[in-house]
Order: C-alpha cells, then sequence, then structure tokens
C-alpha cells in the first residue's frame, strides 16, 4: 500500500510538469540527429505517460492485476519521459543564454561565460539524447531470463579440437562462479583423450543471458597441442550455442507431441551404466528437434534433464526465427549473429584473444582463459549492439 500511495504521489507531481510541457510544447532548436529522431515518439510517450498517471490517480479499486500493469508501463516510461523533460528544460535554458549572448555583445566577460555555460549545456543535451535513444531500443525479453543453456561442440581438429572444447567448459565455469552464478553440467560426452565432444551445462543467474548471449559462435585456437611431438602449430575449432531456458509456462509441450524412447547407456560410469535401461531419448514430433541424455543412473533423472534442453532447444528455434524475420527489417546486431560465424580466434603462440566482430585483440591469454577477463570484451561488444541499434533507430 505505501508504494501505490508514493507511486500515485509521483504521478501527481510528474503529471502536473508534463501537462506544462505538452502545453508550450518541446523547444526544438539546437536539436542533434538523434534528438530529431526520437522528438515524434517521446511526444508520443509523454501523451501516454500523461494518460496512465491520470488513470492512477482517478482510479482507485483497480483489481490488482491491473493495478501492476499500469505500474509496469509507468515504470518503463518514467526515465525517459524524465530525461526528455530535462532535455526541454535545458534547451530553454541554452535559447536564453543565446539571447543573452546578443544582447551582451559588447560585454567580453558575459561572453565568454556564457559560451562556456553553452558548451556545456550542449554536452550535457547530447549525452541525454544519447541515453533516451538507448532507452528507446527495443529490448531483447530474453536478457531478464534467470537461467541459459550453455552447449558446446567439438569442431574440426580431432582430439585437438575436442581438449579445446573442455577448455571452453572451464572457461564459463569459472566465468560463471566469479558472477556469482550457478552450474549445473546437464550432459558430458568425453573424447578419445578425455577432452569434450559435446557439453551441454545450465548457468542460472541474475543477467545470464544479456552476458554469455554473445559467445554463441565458432571459437577458433591456434596452438600446438599436447598431442603434437613435433611442435606444429595447430588449428581447430568449438562451436557454442547459447540458450534463454524458458519456464515450463513459457513452451507448452504436449504429451502427445513427444516420442520417448529409453535405452541402456554407453561409455564410462562404472558398472551400473549398462544394468538399467536409464538412457532417455525424446523426439519432438512437431518439430523434429531431439534430446538424449544418459549421464544420471536414474531414468526419471534423465527424462528430466531432456526435457529441460528440449524445452530450450524449442524456445531457441522460436527466438531464432523472430530474429531473422527482424534482421531482414534493420541492421543485424552483433548478439543475434549467425552461430556458423566464426568470431573468435584463441592464439596461443602470441598470447592474445581477438574477436572478429570487433576487431578487439586481448593479451594475456592464460588469464583470458580462466575466465577473468571475458567482461572486457563482453562491454565492447553491448556498447557495438548499441551503436547498431541506435543508427537503425535513426534510420527509422
Amino acid at each position: 500500500l505505501g508504494s501505490i500511495i508514493r507511486m500515485r504521489s509521483f504521478a501527481t507531481s510528474l503529471l502536473a510538469t508534463t501537462s506544462r510541457h505538452l502545453a508550450s510544447g518541446p523547444d526544438v532548436k539546437e536539436v542533434s540527429a538523434i534528438g530529431e529522431a526520437i522528438k515524434g515518439r517521446m511526444t508520443s510517450n509523454i501523451a501516454r505517460h500523461k494518460e496512465l498517471c491520470a488513470q492512477l490517480n482517478s482510479t482507485a479499486d483497480l483489481h490488482r492485476s491491473a493495478l501492476a500493469s499500469l505500474n509496469k508501463e509507468i515504470s518503463q516510461l518514467e526515465q525517459p519521459v524524465q530525461l526528455w523533460l530535462e532535455i526541454v528544460e535545458k534547451r530553454k535554458e541554452l535559447e536564453g543564454l543565446c539571447e543573452m549572448c546578443k544582447e551582451s555583445e559588447g560585454d567580453v566577460e558575459m561572453l565568454k561565460m556564457a559560451e562556456e555555460e553553452m558548451l556545456t549545456l550542449r554536452a550535457d543535451i547530447a549525452r541525454s539524447e544519447k541515453d533516451v535513444g538507448l532507452l528507446l531500443i527495443p529490448k531483447d525479453e530474453a536478457d531478464n531470463v534467470g537461467a541459459v543453456l550453455l552447449e558446446l561442440r567439438a569442431g574440426t581438429g580431432g582430439d585437438e579440437a575436442a581438449l579445446f572444447a573442455l577448455d571452453l567448459l572451464n572457461m564459463y565455469e569459472s566465468y560463471s562462479a566469479k558472477q556469482g552464478w550457478r552450474v549445473e553440467r546437464i550432459a558430458v560426452s568425453e573424447g578419445d583423450i578425455k577432452g569434450c565432444k559435446e557439453a551441454t551445462v545450465s548457468v542460472s543467474g541474475d543477467g545470464v543471458y544479456a552476458q554469455l548471449k554473445y559467445e554463441s559462435g565458432v571459437h577458433r585456437v591456434q596452438r600446438v597441442p599436447a598431442t603434437e611431438n613435433k611442435g606444429r602449430i595447430h588449428t581447430s575449432t568449438a562451436s557454442v550455442a547459447v540458450m534463454p531456458q524458458p519456464e515450463e509456462v513459457d513452451i507448452l509441450i504436449q504429451e502427445s507431441d513427444l516420442k520417448i524412447d529409453t535405452y541402456r547407456s554407453s561409455g564410462s560410469g562404472g558398472q551400473h551404466v549398462n544394468c538399467t535401461d536409464s538412457a532417455v531419448r525424446i523426439t519432438h514430433i512437431p518439430t523434429g528437434v531431439v534430446v538424449a541424455i544418459q549421464d544420471e543412473r536414474s531414468q526419471h533423472k534423465n527424462k528430466a534433464k531432456a526435457l529441460k534442453v528440449l524445452r530450450a532447444r524449442i524456445y531457441d528455434a522460436q527466438r531464432q526465427k523472430q530474429q531473422a524475420e527482424i534482421s531482414s527489417q534493420r541492421k543485424t546486431l552483433i548478439g543475434t549473429g549467425d552461430r556458423s560465424e566464426r568470431i573468435r580466434t584463441y592464439n596461443f603462440p602470441q598470447g592474445r584473444v581477438t574477436d572478429h566482430r570487433i576487431n578487439t585483440s586481448i593479451g594475456n591469454i592464460e588469464s583470458f582463459m580462466q575466465g577473468e577477463r571475458l567482461n572486457e570484451l563482453v562491454d565492447e561488444l553491448r556498447e557495438q549492439d548499441n551503436t547498431i541499434a541506435l543508427a537503425s533507430l535513426l534510420d527509422e
């Protein structure tokens, strides 16, 4: 109740401010390209915000769900509206300084002070307009998902590719631990020399998809393999796929759409592995997606894990289809690129990691492989993503 009262009090205050600006109209002088591009949208957002605040103040008996929906939309508009109103005020202040300069042509000291203030105001306005533009960029709803499935597969390079895939798996687990995320190995298929042919890992925590989504793609390594006797440098690859892990209510799977097979597990695991039909293979008939899990001794646990992976793959396929449609209408963002694309090279002889999407290299590869410097690349990738999205916004 206290939060609702505070929200209504804030809405009343902001409603009065918004009304004054709507009445006077925004000053369009000194508007940058970004400001010009978002002006119309912000005019609509201000009007919508005013309407919602009026509803919140005039309706005392709203149903809880309706009230929550109303507050959610107000909170989404609140920050860009406040920033835009501040920009309007700064433009008016800038216009006042321009008029003062005209009236003080002979006063050198006054002109100097006014010019310094104008430079500061223009810089503030430019930063604020960019901030508003970034707030208006359509958000990836999966960024709020609290868990992902990370799938790694050894590519070209034989045993060395499997060893590299295991190195990547260890790197992501170390990075996740440093972020305070929870990691669970769903399935790991070992190679002939204790590498990793395939691995599926569940990672859960705040902001996990927003951070890891840039890792999808082909990773390439250049180094002298442990299996190399003549010291020659080999090139191998491993692919990574990062999929948001939906809640059960997000992806409804009908039991009638599933074909479930059980069989005896194979591989390492001790005497119990081959004694019972504990391995599970699930086929989703409508999409043809197949998941097989055999890591647990319990058939029920393997089935639960397989359903988790199946749900994530179906959800991801739907997202990929939507993103393909979006990218045909605007520039493709880095975070939603083709997973067959080579995104990064790990050059051990030269001690550096290069991300080809942003042409950025980072030294101290040993530290990077321990998950200590991945954030540096993620920050640059996100900044580039925002730049591309902002450019698309200006083109609309």
